[in-house]
């Protein structure tokens, strides 16, 4: 099903100093069955981390031993429930890293702000700070949503491959949430187009009657990441879009920042 573009995963640095070659292999192989999306083969595999088939099988052999990994009937591999605790726990760290950003947007904008990654075809919510008013906008950590109604999930997509999206939605499906929300793909291109035009993504009223929310991508993260804010339709106007895109900017770079240097 998924594959991967050819050289997309470094699988091997040579010559870099203090790393361990069998370690990396391992994290190039879990990093490119997540941007698989889903199934896996083994020769997609072996591609995309340019590794030899007998290093993959052994790495591969490995993980299902350990449960990070599974093997499907079909024979290709998908990622496996022993990843789940350590994917819980690094979103609660991104949620962590994200809070100072998210409070300064919340400060400045007087309304919820959200973090958000995507996993394989759904947003997860990892991070918000509420807004103060009395009637304002909540979000559980952990919920995970359709890609295709969200600003978070417009933000992070309008950054993927016009293939990579079309694989996205024809696994997902777009199912209407409510009236206003975008149910074909060739709507969704143009809508995606304009979030490129503009810097910045909107859901009005798409994933819940009554709300807006404005959202933008982090740039280079070493994962999808976004950052929005949300509120009632009748407070987040035109006007307040305006005002809040440039905070959202440099709240999400300031972010990137920080992410890519606990990364290095």
């Amino acid at each position: 099903m998924g594959t991967v573009p050819r050289g997309k995963v470094q699988g091997v640095r040579p010559g870099t100093s203090g790393r361990i070659q069998s370690v990396e292999r391992a994290f190039a192989v879990l990093e490119a069955m997540v941007d698989a999306g889903g199934a896996i083969s083994l020769t997609d595999l072996s591609d995309a981390v340019r590794l030899p088939l007998p290093t993959i099988h052994r790495l591969l052999r490995t993980f299902v031993e350990l449960g990070y990994v599974r093997q499907e009937p079909s024979r290709q591999y998908v990622l496996g429930p022993g990843l789940i605790r350590l994917g819980e726990t690094s979103s609660l760290a991104l949620g962590t890293w994200a809070r100072p950003h998210l409070a300064r947007l919340v400060d400045e904008l007087g309304e919820s702000a959200n973090l958000a990654m995507l996993e394989g075809d759904r947003v997860v919510y990892v991070g918000q700070v509420p807004s103060r008013h009395s009637m304002r906008m909540f979000t559980e950590v952990g919920r995970q949503v359709p890609a295709h109604c969200t600003a978070v999930g417009k933000a992070m997509l309008a950054r993927e491959s016009a293939d990579q999206v079309r694989t996205l939605l024809d696994r997902a499906g777009m199912l209407a949430q409510t009236e206003h929300t975008i149910t074909t793909p060739d709507a969704m291109f143009e809508e995606l187009d304009r979030v490129r035009r503009d810097g910045y993504a909107m859901d009005n009223g798409e994933q819940e009657v009554g709300v807006r929310c404005v959202g933008v991508a982090v740039p280079e993260a070493p994962f999808r990441v976004a950052m929005s804010v949300s509120g009632p339709a009748t407070r987040i106007s035109d006007a307040f879009v305006q005002r809040a895109v440039p905070q959202l900017l440099r709240a999400a770079a300031d972010l990137s920042r920080d992410l890519r240097r606990a990364h290095a």
